[in-house]
């Protein structure tokens, strides 16, 4: 049984940081795909960040590059993903997913965690 628990959200001020964590079960890492979605509020689900099988090749949006960094941890079979400066735009719900294929499609993906929600405010 795969599963997938996303934690770290919260409420931060611009310009700060968060990570957040995802640990997964049933699978491993290097066999799949991981990708980060997030879900703005009022507005539909959209990709982030997506780590490749293996390499591991990285693909950001580009409203993040430079500032958010996905990586694996194989200690604890999990991903994180690392924010930075963040800005009021990055408010959302933030959603990992892992899968057989890369891509930047939520149907490219077949195991989803619950959101974890990032509020960037002053």
């Amino acid at each position: 049984d795969v599963q997938l628990q996303a934690s770290g959200g919260g409420l931060v001020q611009p310009g700060g940081s968060l990570t957040l964590s995802c640990a997964i079960s049933g699978i491993t890492l290097d066999g799949h795909a991981q990708a980060w979605f997030r879900q703005p509020p009022g507005k539909e689900r959209e990709w982030v960040a997506v780590l490749s099988k293996s390499d591991p090749s990285k693909f950001y949006k580009d409203s993040v590059k430079g500032r958010f960094t996905m990586s694996r941890d194989y200690a604890n079979n999990a991903v994180h993903l690392q924010m930075n400066n963040l800005k009021p735009e990055d408010t959302a719900v933030y959603f990992c997913a892992t899968g057989r294929f890369v891509g930047l499609l939520e149907s490219v993906y077949e195991y989803w965690g619950q959101g974890t929600l990032v509020t960037v405010s002053s």
